[in-house]
């Protein structure tokens, strides 16, 4: 009898270890089975996953959004496989037909969208609190006001629910990593001590030309006539203390030249109180280190620079061929 009760539990355990690992293969074979494709052809489907969800709700919530087929079957897996504390909240995108061995990698990575709001170079920081107030995905109302010529213009990365405050914030400090970094090994005898006036000449700098080869010579002709104690005469900054920054819309007035503000660097000596802009790297690198030139003049070209000169007879001549230019282009007009 003893013999025959060993026998049976003999096969009682080999008959469980072959269920056993039947179902650990159909369960395997399940979990890495391709899953549903995305709805209406898709290449994705994106996911919202607030922070603080269980590993149900988020089972639950991927099976709603037809990510996974089965929730019940996805949150036991994830516990037996002991990632149910490693899947971080996000906003995903998951590929059309992922099995639920590639969510569950996803979720554990982190791997959540990255949406991005570019600030291109020469805006005021009333424009770029504007671009971040409009944009759709960051939250939150701004609260920093940050001073003009702080920001940073680049193309910033960022996740679902990053707020407004959290990218400007990054924006400066950007902009301080940027200095930091460079602001030591800047040029010999330039004709300013501190930090604040050398991103006012970079913001006139970023004004004057959409031309990133052309920065550093214009940033050497505005140093060399600061060297010469000579007015900057840069209608950029004829503009900023009209409007503030915004466009003009039509070319500066006789009267406006005459009028003193305090940015008309037509009357006023140095360096006008504020930049007039938010500069990018070129325009502050190009006045930390200015080329060696005798240029202190420049003019447009007509095909989108500028022509420079080292002499003011040079300048005048350029100035009346870009009259020229000016006045054969209304006549086609």
């Amino acid at each position: 009898m003893g013999r025959v009760l060993k026998r049976v539990l003999v096969a009682l355990v080999i008959v469980g270890a072959i269920v056993g690992a039947g179902t650990f293969y159909y369960g395997k074979l399940k979990f890495e089975a391709p899953g549903p494709v995305a709805e209406d052809g898709g290449s994705e489907t994106v996911v919202l996953l607030p922070s603080g969800m269980s590993v149900k709700a988020i089972a639950r919530k991927l099976e709603e959004a037809g990510v996974v087929r089965d929730a019940r079957f996805f949150e036991i897996a994830v516990r037996i496989q002991r990632a149910d504390g490693r899947m971080k909240a996000g906003e995903y995108a998951f590929p059309s037909g992922a099995s639920m061995a590639d969510v569950s990698r996803i979720l554990q990575m982190g791997k959540s969208i990255q949406h991005k709001l570019t600030v291109a170079e020469g805006l005021t920081t009333a424009q770029i609190l504007k671009l971040v107030a409009e944009d759709e995905v960051l939250v939150g109302e701004i609260t920093e006001q940050p001073a003009e010529g702080t920001l940073l213009p680049e193309t910033y990365l960022f996740v679902r629910s990053t707020t407004r405050d959290e990218i400007i914030e990054r924006m400066r400090a950007a902009q301080q990593k940027l200095i930091d970094e460079h602001w030591d090994k800047r040029a010999d005898n330039l004709p300013f001590d501190s930090i604040e006036d050398a991103i006012i000449l970079a913001s006139i700098v970023e004004k004057e030309t959409a031309l990133p080869e052309e920065r550093p010579r214009i940033a050497a002709a505005f140093v060399n006539r600061l060297r010469k104690r000579m007015r900057l005469q840069s209608d950029p900054t004829i503009i900023y203390g009209l409007t503030q920054g915004e466009p003009l819309g039509r070319g500066i007035r006789r009267s406006e030249l005459d009028r003193l503000t305090p940015y008309n660097t037509y009357l006023i000596d140095g360096l006008p109180p504020t930049p007039i802009c938010n500069p990018g790297i070129e325009s502050l690198l190009a006045v930390f280190n200015p080329p060696q030139t005798s240029e202190l003049y420049f003019v447009a070209n007509g095909e989108g620079g500028h022509v420079f000169a080292s002499s003011h007879a040079q300048h005048m001549r350029n100035v009346e061929k870009w009259r020229r230019i000016e006045r054969e282009r209304k006549n086609r007009q």
